[in-house]
């Protein structure tokens, strides 16, 4: 059973003066839950020990992928290999961040992998920024959590010009480095949690300027916003929605990564990490390992199963499926042209309601912060956030 400690809400306002605007969802409930989930140090330090494994697992799996030529078979576009190839070998191009997803952990029961969310993770702003203001605004120790997000990102820009696990010579190597994010047009949300990490690079000491997509000038050896070339590009647009929706744009950055004019965050390769397809490589790499649960790419016989699209967001096109074949649950979305894997249905932890919690982990160079999503049996875009105390 989840534990919980109710507390006072953060007025919308306040949100809003923060930049968190989309506090409220479609059916005019808050999007942030007035509880805490309560975890021990034990369960923390588990949730940090998971998530470091895991990491090290997805970078052995992607290192199989490669050297077996199974792009196909995880769903990776045609127009994507090369790119995903070169920005593999050449350190340079530095996984900032992501998020796992997780069952278990809380609840008595062992942290399990659901998927890796490695190139666009959403829940960010929440995670670094939202959940630590509710312990400051009701009077809670700020440091009961297990969120150093925003201090392991901050590290995180440095090392993409040390490239070590030292920072401390980063201000002797980084000047004239100019970086630019990128978000759609029309996206609140997502254009916020561009610039929530624009002022983490500020702070780091880049020189940076936001612009949106259809602003900026692209070609084989330049991306270009206002006349000023850009070597550093971080965008928050799906590598798989490049790949099907813009191949043209594919193929100039195919082209500037080959030709070493400009590192582009998060790389290519973080779409082997973001394909559930990658969840059965894990599988067959390491069988019966404690953190995986059991993935196909065919139905299971004889359990209970989760299917789900190779590149899917918040429950699309998600499927529960009995033993016998029997749909217990399942979602409508956008991504039924993908192909699925079946993955072992695994008990997210509920509360005495009977509403699930999922822990989103994030990982920045290691485990950094701890959220959860509040839903029903399949965790969807009406799910609420809920933040976290370590008691």
């Amino acid at each position: 059973m989840v534990r919980l400690r109710a507390v006072q809400a953060l007025d919308n306002n306040y949100l809003e003066e923060l930049g968190f605007v989309w506090h409220t969802d479609n059916d005019s409930t808050p999007y942030l839950s007035d509880r805490l989930v309560e975890i021990s140090e034990a369960e923390a330090e588990a949730y940090y020990q998971a998530g470091n494994e895991l990491y090290d697992m997805f970078v052995e799996a992607g290192e199989y992928i490669i050297e077996n030529n199974l792009f196909h078979e995880i769903g990776i576009p045609f127009n994507l290999i090369d790119m995903i190839k070169n920005t593999w070998e050449n350190d340079v191009h530095w996984h900032l961040y992501g998020r796992f997803d997780l069952a278990g952990g809380i609840d008595g029961k062992p942290i399990k992998l659901l998927e890796f969310n490695a190139d666009t993770p959403t829940a960010l702003f929440e995670t670094a920024i939202i959940q630590w203001a509710i312990l400051k605004k009701n009077g809670l120790d700020e440091m009961s959590q297990f969120n150093v997000v925003y201090d392991k990102l901050l590290e995180n820009f440095k090392r993409v010009v040390t490239l070590e696990e030292s920072i401390d010579d980063f201000h002797e190597r980084y000047e004239g480095w100019k970086l630019l994010f990128t978000s759609i047009r029309g996206n609140i949300e997502e254009e916020n949690t561009v610039k929530l990490l624009q002022f983490i690079a500020d702070e780091a000491g880049y020189d940076t300027e936001f612009a949106y997509i259809d602003e900026i000038e692209f070609s084989q050896d330049s991306i270009v916003y206002e006349g000023i070339e850009y070597e550093l590009w971080f965008k928050l647009i799906p590598w798989e929605d490049i790949a099907i929706d813009e191949p043209d744009l594919a193929m100039l950055l195919s082209a500037i990564i080959q030709n070493q004019r400009a590192i582009i965050f998060n790389p290519a390769y973080t779409l082997m990490f973001q394909s559930k397809g990658i969840l059965k490589i894990l599988w067959d790499l390491y069988p019966n390992h404690p953190l995986l649960l059991e993935t196909s790419f065919n139905p299971i016989p004889g359990i209970t199963q989760v299917k789900k699209p190779f590149f899917g967001r918040e429950g699309g096109n998600v499927s529960i499926i009995e033993s016998d074949g029997t749909v217990l649950a399942e979602l409508d979305g956008d991504y039924g042209s993908f192909a699925s894997i079946y993955q072992e249905y695994y008990e997210l932890p509920r509360d005495s309601d009977g509403a699930k919690y999922q822990a989103g982990l994030f990982y920045a160079y290691e485990s950094c912060g701890l959220g959860f999503r509040k839903g029903g049996e399949i965790i969807d875009n009406m799910a609420k956030f809920v933040g976290h105390i370590v008691i």
